[in-house]
């Protein structure tokens, strides 16, 4: 650093300033000390900086499964956001949603040296009726019902599940038959469990959901024995995988979408615009998600206290060709 600064001609607080990039420098001479810097081949060490500052700069994410559309979008959102801020993640997947599993996965975080963890939640912990984190870590846990414990960020999963319902009935259909998600899954559950209060509220039957996994196979299932229901004139499907899945089912058995039968999912993944026919869907802003985890975290850090409370990010609906009006009202 001084060898830069000589070579700059500048002291070497101001070398600092430059290299951690802080905004108070004039752009000239932050020019200078970057061609000098480039001149020396120097780079700052992440490592002399961490112990002297007492900041890795880094955030911890465990999850547990890369294999969803939400896990990963949400990953994508988190270390953009991260990377905003100046900090990088350290990603550390956990083979089961165990306790002993999520214990481990934090004490090998600290050892990698992190400053703060997401923690993606998902699943259903198997082996603990109460989810608990190690004490005096700065945490946010999405998808997960420990708002009374932690800081949790989620979609408002209930808020979009309704908003699919009530499209549906307001399109005139008697009731609105359900693809489930994993019986495991947050996400599923709080979809699911709106799916039927919605469906109660307006004095509608409420049919037997049929269970997915999130996958387009899942989805495939579900709508070969949704073809052979007469009654069923419109159905929410608990991702859009799922719901392409569904459309298939119901095009090999010439039920036509959305003219027998409408079609509605969930995510609005990028694809979603080119099913047969475009999908109606409930959009999930994973970038908001993702920034709302980072900043809860660097806010945590900063003010050195432990948040809780569930923050939700809402959802909106997408309307493309895919839901309709039933026959009897065209």
């Amino acid at each position: 650093m001084a060898d830069v600064a000589r070579l700059a001609g500048v002291s070497s607080q101001t070398v600092s300033r430059v290299s951690n990039g802080h905004p108070g420098v004039v752009e000239g001479t932050r020019q200078q000390v970057l061609a000098a810097m480039k001149q020396l081949g120097y780079r700052p060490n992440s490592a002399a900086r961490a112990l002297k500052s007492g900041e890795f700069r880094t955030i911890g994410v465990i999850l547990f499964t890369l294999s969803t559309t939400g896990n990963v979008r949400t990953l994508e959102a988190i270390a953009n956001s991260a990377a905003e801020q100046g900090y990088a993640i350290t990603l550390l997947p956990v083979a089961a949603p165990t306790q002993d599993q999520v214990r481990g996965a934090f004490t090998r975080l600290g050892e990698l040296a992190v400053d703060a963890i997401i923690v993606i939640m998902e699943v259903h912990l198997l082996d603990a009726a109460t989810f608990t984190l190690p004490p005096n870590v700065s945490v946010v846990v999405m998808d997960s019902d420990a708002g009374d414990r932690y800081s949790v960020v989620d979609t408002d999963q209930a808020g979009g599940a309704r908003d699919a319902v009530r499209h549906l009935l307001d399109l005139g259909h008697e009731t609105v038959w359900h693809v489930t998600g994993p019986q495991d899954s947050f996400s599923a559950q709080r979809r699911t469990d709106a799916w039927r209060a919605a469906l109660e509220e307006a004095g509608r039957p409420v049919p037997p959901p049929l269970p997915g996994d999130w996958t387009a196979m899942s989805g495939y299932r579900a709508g070969l024995r949704l073809a052979r229901e007469p009654e069923c004139t419109a159905v929410f499907a608990a991702n859009d995988q799922m719901a392409l899945g569904v459309l298939r089912a119901l095009h090999e058995h010439g039920r036509a979408v959305p003219d027998e039968v409408s079609v509605i999912g969930f995510d609005d993944i990028p694809d979603s615009n080119s099913f047969t026919p475009p999908l109606t869907t409930i959009h999930q802003d994973f970038a908001e998600v993702g920034r709302r985890c980072v900043e809860g975290v660097l806010r945590q850090l900063r003010t050195d206290t432990m948040e809780r409370g569930t923050t939700l990010v809402p959802t909106w609906m997408v309307r493309r060709e895919s839901t309709a009006p039933p026959p009897a009202r065209r």
